[in-house]
């Protein structure tokens, strides 16, 4: 849990090479936008764009656990299965301190999976051609010993910025951002935002370790007023998920 930025990509190319062009292009904009790091483009395709195939050590496996995606079954929309792309190209990118990694790509699916255990059937993906889904918590670059809320919002904004170019080369599909930057461009309101958050979550650890004792683990208590953050905590805003 904490403020995350949710983003999905969708080509309607069906070239590998025009996709190459586009990511490429992509991750030239991240060049230039003050990221701690931008690691090369991967093309992966088969089983080696399975994460289950990759051990710990493999430095792209988060980029491709989040390119698993899921699909609903048709038939009952709660009932969700996890599909493995075909082909990745795809980039990481570390925006800084305190901040998950934010992926950026496109792969491409199978058109059709099999489920049911004893009866089998086949259920379409509805991921083609090209599509990409993804999120990058960002609340936790807000932390003193990573920068306070500076690092925050720098790290945000080059997320956002690396959508906004998405948009103009006509690849972004939704964004979902928990500190409504993406809607409202106001940095304010945004580290306004991130300190409910911290206030929300040191709320819910300081209730849990009341309980559970020092056991319970969160990037939130690397803040030294946490007591404080607790104290002025309110619900979080809902999130969609990641």
């Amino acid at each position: 849990m904490g403020l995350t930025i949710h983003y999905s990509l969708r080509a309607t190319t069906r070239s590998p090479t025009k996709v190459r062009d586009l990511i490429r292009r992509l991750r030239s904009r991240a060049l230039d936008l003050p990221f701690e790091s931008v690691d090369e483009i991967i093309e992966l395709q088969g089983n080696e764009c399975h994460f289950q195939e990759h051990d710990d050590q493999f430095p792209h496996r988060w980029l491709l656990i989040q390119a698993r995606q899921l699909v609903p079954d048709p038939r009952d929309q709660d009932c969700r299965y996890a599909v493995d792309p075909l082909h990745v190209i795809a980039f990481s990118t570390w925006p800084g301190q305190g901040c998950e990694q934010s992926n950026f790509g496109l792969c491409r699916y199978p058109a059709t999976i099999e489920v049911g255990r004893w009866v089998p059937r086949t259920i379409r993906t509805h991921l083609g051609p090209w599509c990409w889904g993804s999120f990058c918590k960002t609340e936790y670059a807000s932390r003193p010993d990573c920068g306070g809320v500076p690092n925050f919002i720098r790290c945000h904004l080059a997320v956002i910025a690396m959508l906004r170019h998405a948009q103009s080369l006509g690849i972004l599909d939704e964004v979902y951002d928990e500190g409504d930057f993406w809607q409202c461009q106001d940095v304010p309101a945004l580290a306004r935002a991130v300190g409910q958050w911290n206030e929300s979550i040191a709320q819910q650890v300081a209730a849990l370790r009341s309980v559970f004792g020092n056991t319970v683990q969160s990037p939130v208590a690397g803040f030294p007023d946490l007591a404080q953050l607790a104290a002025n905590g309110q619900p979080a805003p809902a999130a969609a998920g990641g």
